[in-house]
């Protein structure tokens, strides 16, 4: 890496755009499972804050892998890269006063740790959205898991490679016994009750 570089700070603070767009700002990290759910939840919710007005977008796994992330593929190694990645651009969502949802796999507590490192203390929100392996297996919306089974997809996350739930999140919903609305409410409750979004009188609804 160049060492002929300087950090450039902005005319416009994070601070400056929270108030101007009357919110908090900060990192909604769905981790979980192929086929839990993480996408449906956090475009669910997306759509929620969008109709209360609150800025946001929904970084999801696939679609950064077919732009940013298309050099890297599936070892441990291009796994945290990958995260990596996404962090450093999650906190410049972060840094332009708006929610970033990021629906990734992400296994690694480790890996999770490090996004988490990037941002203040109260700019990651970790959530597990938890789901048995057989009902992800079960769904299988992508004919993932029967691939891995028959041996055509290596170091699959929950088959042949491993994945490390979130030991204390900030919070987990479980989309296999809530519905995807009733889930994506309950995150809205907590951006709520943590007052990084406007209560329902204040937003009119």
């Amino acid at each position: 890496m160049s060492t002929n570089i300087v950090w450039h700070q902005a005319s416009v603070t994070k601070e400056d755009r929270r108030k101007r767009n009357g919110h908090h700002s900060c990192i909604l990290w769905f981790t979980g499972l192929s086929g839990s759910g993480k996408s449906t939840v956090a475009n669910a919710v997306s759509k929620k804050l969008f109709d209360l007005c609150v800025q946001n977008y929904v970084l999801d796994g696939d679609n950064i892998r077919h732009g940013l992330n298309k050099d890297l593929g599936f070892s441990a190694e291009d796994r945290t890269e990958n995260i990596r990645r996404i962090g450093e651009v999650a906190k410049l969502f972060v840094d332009s006063g708006q929610f970033v949802l990021t629906a990734f796999i992400s296994p690694f507590a480790q890996d999770r740790e490090l996004v988490r490192n990037l941002v203040e203390k109260d700019e990651f929100i970790e959530i597990y959205v938890k789901c048995p392996l057989e009902e992800c297996e079960r769904r299988d919306p992508k004919g993932l898991y029967k691939k891995a089974r028959n041996g055509e997809i290596r170091n699959f996350t929950g088959i042949d490679s491993p994945y490390e739930a979130p030991v204390s999140p900030e919070l987990t919903i479980e989309t296999h016994r809530y519905t995807i609305d009733e889930c994506a409410n309950q995150v809205i409750a907590y951006l709520r009750e943590r007052n990084f979004i406007k209560g329902e009188s204040e937003n009119g609804v």
